[in-house]
Formats: structure tokens, sequence, C-alpha cells
């Protein structure tokens, strides 16, 4: 694995740890895709770091869990706004 794309893998596990930030969020924080994302904390992380993988994935699970949450905030926001 390109040691680019290791680093990347790590940091953008951490900042998911730390923040508790959505993919898109930490898609949007590092300049790459929410598929990148999605690969490096999926697939690449638990081979570098399994440890920091768990805490993650518990972080993404419950993200995913309170989706359908943000989701209404964000449409009440938009339709209750004054114009």
């Amino acid at each position: 694995m390109n040691d680019v794309i290791w680093k990347r893998a790590v940091a953008v596990g951490e900042y998911i740890q730390k923040s508790h930030a959505t993919v898109r969020e930490t898609a949007r924080a590092f300049g790459v895709s929410k598929s990148t994302v999605h690969k490096d904390v999926t697939d690449r992380l638990p081979k570098i770091r399994p440890q920091l993988a768990k805490m993650v994935r518990e972080v993404l699970d419950l993200n995913k869990a309170e989706r359908h949450i943000r989701g209404g905030e964000a449409t009440r926001k938009k339709y209750n706004a004054p114009d």
C-alpha cells in the first residue's frame, strides 16, 4: 500500500474517532470523496490499526443510527425558514 494512502487512512480514522464526524464531513475535511473515506476506514484501516478501526466503526454505526434524525432536521429547517 502506498505510504500516502496509509497515512491518510490513519488520519481519517483518527479524525472520525476524535470528532465523531460523518463520512461526508470527513470527506469534505480531507478533500476526498465519500467512497475514498469509506474504503479507508472499512478496508485499509483494519489492516493497519485494528483497534482504531473498531473505534471508528462504533462512531460510524452511531452516525448511521442517527442519520434519519439529522435528515429530518435539515428538511424542517429548509421548509420552516423565513423567506
